[in-house]
């Protein structure tokens, strides 16, 4: 019979292995990059699904959005490798909207945060926000835009040897300071970042490692993940956003309801960056030419 002691030791035994094999994982070598590849090619098919049938998803609601991403996600692979976010109009601004039971309207906007997982069980995990009708709106483009613009950011400041938090904090940064310029937030930019305004609107962090689980490594030390520096063979996730809530009366009322996140996988190189989930367009005027090669002529 083991004894309370004895489960004890053997509970925390359990703990710093997993610590151990969290920390091993944080470097992919060359087979799991190209299970990540393989799961990030399969989810880019899984987006040019869902676009094909946006028409249909207006008929009916943003369940048939998710199951036209899942049935990719099962003839591609094992299955999605979380619950997938399909979340139109103001369920966007939900950050973990899997409900997926609301209506798709023409002239709002889709935030799609989904991603196949491989037979050996490595994730993808991509976002993005794509207007319905297939053109975004001068209001629209212009919070897409400012997301955008975060994320380049974000995205070139992933590099060996960086900290792994300096990507967020850029992201941040500008973010935080395009909502100063819009009269959103009272500046000077830097005590508006130094106390975390932005985040009323932000709401989140800009990334996670991926692999295995789509939050990846989490039970990593702290010293050589949160706060540790990029290494090449690092896959992460870049993904800033702005959320402005149906109800939120600090925001103009022509902004509630929006919702907008640009989501990429990168793989850490010798010599800079990856981005795995590239064959996805990200700029908005490519994202509407992408969506026009896609959409039923009318």
């Amino acid at each position: 019979v083991i004894g309370p002691e004895t489960a004890k030791t053997a509970a925390e035994r359990d703990e710093e292995l997993a610590v151990a094999l969290h920390d091993q994982r944080l470097v992919k070598d060359e087979w799991e990059v190209a299970q990540l590849q393989r799961a990030v090619d399969a989810t880019v098919l899984g987006f040019g699904d869902v676009a094909v049938v946006l028409p249909r998803a207006r008929a009916t609601s943003e369940r048939y959005i998710e199951g036209t991403f899942f049935l990719r996600a099962r003839v591609e692979g094992n299955d999605v490798g979380y619950g997938t976010i399909a979340a139109s109009g103001p369920n966007s601004t939900t950050l973990h909207w899997m409900r997926n039971d609301g209506p798709v309207r023409a002239g709002e906007l889709l935030l799609l945060d989904a991603g196949v997982e491989t037979t050996s069980l490595y994730t993808a995990d991509v976002t993005r926000t794509l207007p319905v009708s297939g053109r975004f709106s001068p209001l629209q483009r212009r919070v897409y835009d400012l997301v955008y613009a975060a994320q380049e950011a974000a995205i070139a400041a992933v590099a060996p040897g960086r900290p792994f938090t300096e990507y967020h904090r850029i992201a941040q940064r500008v973010l935080a300071e395009g909502l100063v310029e819009w009269g959103l937030l009272e500046g000077p930019l830097d005590r508006v970042v130094e106390l975390g305004l932005q985040r009323r609107y932000t709401l989140h962090g800009t990334g996670h490692m991926l692999g295995l689980d789509v939050h990846d490594c989490a039970k990593a030390r702290t010293e050589v993940h949160l706060y540790g520096d990029l290494r090449p063979g690092m896959v992460l996730t870049v993904e800033p956003g702005l959320y402005f809530q149906p109800d939120d009366l600090t925001v103009p009322e022509e902004l509630r309801g929006i919702g907008v996140r640009i989501e990429d996988d990168v793989l850490v190189t010798a010599e800079g960056n990856r981005v795995l989930s590239a064959g996805l367009p990200r700029a908005a005027d490519d994202v509407e030419a992408w969506l026009a090669e896609r959409l039923p002529r009318s």
